[in-house]
Parts: structure tokens; C-alpha cells; sequence
């Protein structure tokens, strides 16, 4: 369902609101940890100074919890769950060698509570950029981890988490969540998190492709690097934002049936969802350019695989960062002319080369080579060439995000990294019989045409999408003009 209000209007009405903050306060682990240094692992070393958050939208509880409770609720599991994911109440610290290390001295986790003037249905969760960063997820202070309750004024809460990327990735960032569920809801333990860095351990003699020098840099060598003429599209300062987006279940399964065309076996979701992206984002470029993109203009599509598959069942709980990013490089011209069948071949080409041991082993034993210096994912340089790069969140736990008081009706990720490389999470929708919630952060005239070309697809995200508004809410608030669920598949 769609808004009878115009954007302006609708973005007016529900992002515009006030956010009183009433506490602010430290919680340690609950148990006493002896003080200790726990190195980074390689992997982590490729990330940059980066966060993320995540927040979790609740209706008001049936049972009748009151705000206060469910805070203190919130904070004594959340005090207990640190006592196994120790590491988010410590520090981050350079070493002599100007590495970041962990420092686990239960300095604690910065907890903050607030109130908000408005109600969840009316929240424009469409525009994370006015309606939630800022108001309702924290802006961290100091820490790997800072934590924010919002009372809303229909009685809902919204929880939400901000984390460092260079200690926690995704995945590690889903088990603390879970656990800290867990413990709220007063439920049997599922997760004990591993920080055994020996798992990651570079080998004797180092062995990796020369193949890793086309995915990462060294920032020692940026400088020295060249980079390719900017795109006409580009000429003009055009600032990022973040949006989020419904895609229903038969569109999703679509995707999947074009991009498989001729296969004996299907392809992946994420490899269709990528390919159809990839096709729009291509042809928007491509239109953008004026009078045409320059000869040889390519756009970029990168994709975060997790390696923990591929290393082995003892890596299924390990707590970092376990990810690396290849990606394909594809000529506009080229991508206004492929069908969606073709380019989710080459998706799951450089995909395949990457979804290995021996691509991990090799990546750790080249960040090995290159200590102490630092290293960058390709991708994100040169910002003039059009690039995105698409993290699959399918294996996010949102109906495990219980804590006592029911799922969450939503819950993402907001990763806006202030990069015109662009940035797609596509999640499951709570209970959603298959549809995704599809976080999108791209420059502003791709996120136009990203609505123009394919609006019946990403369709903005409402409260009536999450089931919170009544058939006389729904009169109300004009939501009468229904989108279709077919696919216009690029040619």
C-alpha cells in the first residue's frame, strides 16, 4: 500500500517530531572480568573506523509493561549478556605498533533512555535519515556499543543499537542480540559466543592470490593510485541518503525465476536481487549522463560474503569480522543491453570465486604480508564511479528479538557511512510470508531513479506494510493507491 500524500507531505507529517532524553548511564557486566588485551584478528583489520546501527520497533505490550519496566528489564539483561560478550564493554586502543586492540576492562556500555513525541504508525520509517537517525538510535559518546530506549507516545518502545564495525560484524552483532533476548525474556541460553583469534591465525609460510591486490589496497598506496575520470552524472555534488523499502514476497520470487532463466538450477535471491539492482542503478547512471556516459564507464557491483561457512563449523560463533567484499565491474553499455538471466551470471561469477576457504585463508595471509600498514576494499574508492555494494540480511533474527513483550513489527539496519558507494541490506519482514524490508543507501538522484524506474518494486515502507493501521487509519491517512506486484525485468 502507498501513501495518497505526497512525499513532501507524508515525510512532513511523520519525520518532524521531538526527542526528550531522560537517563543516561553506563552498564558494566555483572560479573567482575579480570582486565585483559584481545588482539584484533586480521579480518578486522581491514575495516575502518565505521558503525552501525540497528533498531527494533515494538508495539505497545499486550500484558500492559510500562516504559520503566521494560527499561529495567532491558538493562539488567543487558548487564548479564556482557558477562559472555565481554569485549562490547571494553575499549579500543592502539598498540605500539598503532593497531587498534581491545582493552576488555568492563568500562561498561553507554544506556540511554528517551521519549518520543510521536506515535509508531505515524513514524516515516520510509526516511531513516529525519525519522530515526539521530532521534531514535544513539549517537555514540565513546565505546564499542551504545544502547537506546525510546518510550513512543502510543506506548510502543523502539530499542536500538549502535556498534563499532571494527569489532562486530552483522553476524556477531545478530548473536549479542539474540542472547540479549534471551536473557530478557528469561529463555534457555542458544549462543555462546567464540573469540578464539587462533581460528584466524595467518599461516607459516603466508600463501594468497595476487588477486587480492585487485580487491584491496594498501592505504599506504592511495596516493599512488589513479583514478578513472568522473562520470557526467556525478559533476554535481549529490549527498547520500538512506531509505527503506518493501518488496513482497512474489516480486522477490520474480527476480529469482528471470535471473534463473535457462538454468537447470535456480538462482539465489540475493544473486537475482543483486543482478536486478545492478541493472537499474546501470541504466540510471547511464540516463544521468549527459549527452552519454563517457566510453568505458563502468559501474561497480560488490557483494559482503561471511566466511564463516566456509571455515569450518567451529567458526559458526565466532564474535568479528569475517567478511570480504569482491565484486564485478560491468560497462554501461553493456548493462543497458544484457537481460537479468545474463547479469546474475556474472553476479554469481565473481561470487563463486570468493565463497571459498582458500579465499579467506589467502586474504588473511595478505593483510599479514602488509602489517602494520592498512588496507581499504577497492570499492570504496573513487567515489565517482558508480558503485553499491549489496550485505544479505536474510539471516537476521527478527522474530528472535523478543524481550517479553512480543517481536518487533520492524526492525533494520541504518549503515548510512557518509560514502557515495552505495549500500543495500535487504531483510526479512517480521513475520512476512517472504517479503523483505530492504534498506537502501545510494545518492540521492539514484535513490530518484531507483523510485522512478522500479517503484512498484521498492515500494516505500509504511505502518500499513506493518500491519498498524486500521481500516479507518487507513481512510484517514489516504492510503488507497495499491501497488502491483509484478517485475519490470531490464532488458
Amino acid at each position: 500500500m502507498a501513501s495518497g500524500l505526497s512525499k513532501e507531505e507524508d515525510t512532513k507529517q511523520q519525520c518532524y517530531y521531538s526527542v526528550r532524553v531522560s537517563r543516561r548511564e553506563r552498564v558494566a557486566a555483572v560479573l567482575p572480568l579480570q582486565e585483559h588485551w584481545l588482539p584484533l584478528s586480521n579480518l578486522d583489520l581491514l575495516l575502518p573506523a565505521l558503525h552501525f546501527d540497528i533498531f527494533s520497533c515494538y508495539k505497545k505490550p499486550t500484558n500492559g509493561t510500562c516504559f520503566s519496566t521494560m527499561v529495567s528489564v532491558l538493562r539488567a539483561a543487558l548487564a548479564q549478556t556482557l558477562v559472555s560478550f565481554y569485549p562490547l564493554a571494553g575499549e579500543l586502543v592502539s598498540n605500539s605498533q598503532g593497531e587498534p586492540e581491545l582493552l576488555c576492562n568492563n568500562h561498561g556500555v553507554d544506556f540511554i533512555e528517551a521519549h518520543a513525541d510521536v506515535e509508531l504508525k505515524d513514524l516515516c520509517l520510509y526516511n531513516p535519515d529525519q525519522s530515526v537517525e539521530g532521534k531514535l538510535v544513539p549517537t555514540k559518546l565513546e565505546g564499542l556499543l551504545c544502547v537506546q530506549a525510546t518510550e513512543l507516545k502510543c506506548g510502543g518502545i523502539v530499542v536500538a543499537c549502535m556498534f563499532d564495525h571494527r569489532i562486530t560484524d552483522a553476524h556477531s552483532a545478530n548473536m549479542f542480540l539474540v542472547t540479549w533476548a534471551e536473557t530478557a525474556g528469561v529463555r534457555p541460553i542458544s549462543i555462546t559466543p567464540s573469540f578464539r583469534r587462533s581460528l584466524l591465525n595467518p599461516r607459516r609460510p603466508g600463501c594468497y592470490d595476487e588477486s587480492f591486490n585487485l580487491l584491496y589496497t594498501p592505504l599506504s598506496l592511495l596516493p599512488l593510485m589513479i583514478t578513472t575520470p568522473a562520470a557526467s552524472y556525478s559533476e554535481n555534488e549529490d549527498h547520500s541518503i538512506s531509505r527503506i523499502y518493501c518488496i513482497t514476497a512474489e516480486d522477490v520470487q520474480a527476480m529469482q525465476a528471470a535471473a534463473s532463466a535457462g538454468l537447470s538450477s535456480k538462482r539465489s535471491k540475493l544473486e537475482a536481487f543483486s543482478a536486478f539492482l545492478w541493472s537499474i542503478i546501470g541504466k540510471a547512471v547511464s540516463n544521468l549522463a549527459a549527452p552519454s556516459p563517457p566510453a568505458g564507464e563502468v559501474c561497480r557491483m560488490g557483494i559482503v560474503v561471511d566466511g564463516r561457512g566456509r571455515l569450518g563449523c567451529h567458526m559458526a560463533n565466532y564474535f568479528g569480522n569475517v567478511l570480504s567484499i569482491p565484486y564485478g565491474s560491468l560497462n554501461l553499455d553493456e548493462l543497458q543491453s544484457m537481460q537479468l538471466c545474463h547479469v546474475a551470471d556474472k553476479v554469481h561469477e565473481f561470487l563463486e570465486e570468493a565463497a571459498t576457504e582458500e579465499h579467506f585463508r589467502g586474504m588473511i595471509d595478505w593483510v599479514e604480508s602488509i602489517r602494520p600498514d592498512k588496507a581499504v576494499a577497492k570499492i570504496y574508492l573513487d567515489e565517482r564511479t558508480p558503485s553499491l555494494v549489496v550485505s544479505s540480511g536474510q539471516r537476521f533474527p527478527v522474530d528472535n528479538l523478543d524481550f517479553g513483550w512480543g517481536s518487533p513489527v520492524l526492525a533494520s539496519y541504518h549503515f548510512p557511512w557518509g560514502s557515495n558507494t552505495g549500500y543495500v541490506m535487504p531483510m526479512p519482514m517480521p513475520c512476512g510470508q517472504g517479503d523483505w524490508v530492504v534498506y537502501v543507501h545510494l545518492p540521492s538522484r539514484l535513490i530518484k531513479a531507483l523510485e522512478d524506474e522500479s517503484g512498484h518494486v521498492f515500494q516505500r515502507l509504511t505502518a500499513d506494510h506493518l500491519g498498524l493501521i486500521s481500516t479507518a487509519d487507513t481512510i484517514n491517512h489516504g492510503l488507497c493507491c495499491c501497488f502491483g506486484t509484478s517485475v519490470t525485468v531490464p532488458n
